[in-house]
Formats: structure tokens, C-alpha cells, sequence
């Protein structure tokens, strides 16, 4: 089982702590002898997906957006980022350069592709810009890929 994330970063921490819960949750209810997590891995649900999916035994395969991605991230976030990276079994690349909104979703479509399933933090609510979460799962919607929600009641951003 093949298992992407996408999902809204920046959350408040009491959503990010149900979310990161709920992940943990998720992870459980799956048999994870042949599980693969795919992401991105920013700072947010992408980085916790693919720790939680790690320490549960599972494999990380990671999407670079673009070369210049990881310096678009904050840099209190980059060590991490850099150490999930190193953890990855496989990487994919979209072979762009800028980081930017069109890199962001031309790897989050390379993502949607290499995943049977996909987990989205998401509020249900339009992108805010192009590339966004709701543009992740209108893409896998529109693929095919099934689509796991994943928002706690009465949160917000």
C-alpha cells in the first residue's frame, strides 16, 4: 500500500495536534508490512506523515518539488527536513528549477500518481493559491486516486 499526504500547513497547534493524532490513528489501522509513505515531507502534515509512517516501520518515498525547494522552507524546519530526506528509500524529482506555486502542484501530481491512496489535511475549502490542498485532491479525484480526509470537527485554520 502506497499512502501520499497534502495537507495545509501553518496549523494552530491544537489542530496540529489532532491532526498529528489522527494520523497516528490512521497508521494504526493499517497493515504496515508493505507500507510506503510518499511526501513532500514540508513542514506540517507532510513531515508528520512521513515520521509517523517511519516509526511505524514503513518506508518513505519523497517528491523535491523543484532544486531550489528545500530553501523555500523555514529554516528552523530545514535539519528536519534534511533528515527525513536521508531516511527516504526512493526520491522523485519533477526536474524544475524555482519553487514555485506550478513546481508545488507538478509534484504533488508526480505524488498523487505514485500513491494507491491519499491522506489530505483539509479543511474542505478552495486553495488559496494555485497548487494548494484543494487543488491536490481535485487532481487525485479527477485520477482516480481515493482520497482519505482528514480535518478535525470544528477546527479552522
Amino acid at each position: 500500500m502506497r499512502i501520499g499526504i497534502t495537507g495545509h500547513r501553518g496549523l494552530p497547534s491544537d489542530v496540529a495536534d489532532q491532526v498529528r493524532a489522527s494520523l497516528i490513528a490512521h497508521i494504526e489501522t493499517l497493515e504496515n508490512t508493505d507500507l510506503i509513505a510518499i511526501s513532500c515531507i514540508a513542514d506540517g502534515p507532510d513531515a508528520w506523515w512521513a515520521q509517523i509512517a517511519l516509526d511505524a516501520g514503513a518506508k518513505l518515498e519523497v517528491v523535491i518539488p523543484a532544486a531550489e525547494y528545500r530553501e523555500g522552507l523555514p529554516d528552523w524546519y530545514r535539519p528536519e527536513y534534511d533528515r527525513l530526506l536521508s531516511n527516504a528509500s526512493d526520491v522523485h524529482h519533477t526536474g524544475l528549477a524555482e519553487s514555485t506555486s506550478e513546481a508545488h502542484q507538478a509534484g504533488s501530481e508526480i505524488l498523487v500518481r505514485l500513491s494507491d491512496r491519499l491522506l489530505a489535511v483539509w479543511d474542505g475549502k478552495p486553495a488559496r493559491g494555485y497548487g494548494g490542498t484543494a487543488d491536490v485532491v481535485g487532481y487525485a479525484r479527477q485520477v482516480g486516486v481515493p482520497v482519505t480526509v482528514i480535518w478535525p470537527d470544528g477546527a479552522s485554520r
